[in-house]
């Protein structure tokens, strides 16, 4: 019925859950944070080369799934401090074709796991 996806380019999970579910032709991740999966290292040296990790991490989940970010159709984004969402929004939006950007939502939270700023996961179909 389901199918558990884990790449080595993605960082492993931290508790009881598996990056991404493949259900029939439908993917969900898990959230990324950014973790550097070589180094196992925090990426936190400016919010866009954090979001950027985040980006890389989902894009390997995707690949290991046989999917790129042209099959997203839902993502959601959580982040500590809305004052940030345009340098967010500018690396999110490099990964995507405008014309064709999944559905979304951005939610500003007090806390996310590790005190990273942001966390993203999307919906994927085949």
């Amino acid at each position: 019925m389901k199918t558990i996806i884990n790449t080595k380019k993605a960082p492993a999970p931290i508790g009881p859950y598996n990056q991404a579910v493949l259900v029939k032709d439908t993917l969900y991740t898990s959230g990324q944070i950014a973790i550097n999966p070589i180094s196992g290292e925090l990426v936190l040296n400016s919010i866009e080369a954090e979001t950027t990790q985040v980006m890389e991490n989902l894009k390997a989940v995707l690949e290991k799934a046989e999917m790129t970010f042209e099959n997203v159709i839902k993502s959601s984004i959580f982040i500590t401090n809305m004052n940030d969402f345009s340098e967010i929004n500018k690396v999110y939006g490099s990964y995507f074709n405008s014309e064709t950007a999944p559905a979304r939502e951005t939610v500003e939270v007090a806390n996310l796991p590790k005190f990273v700023h942001v966390e993203i996961s999307v919906i994927a179909v085949k």
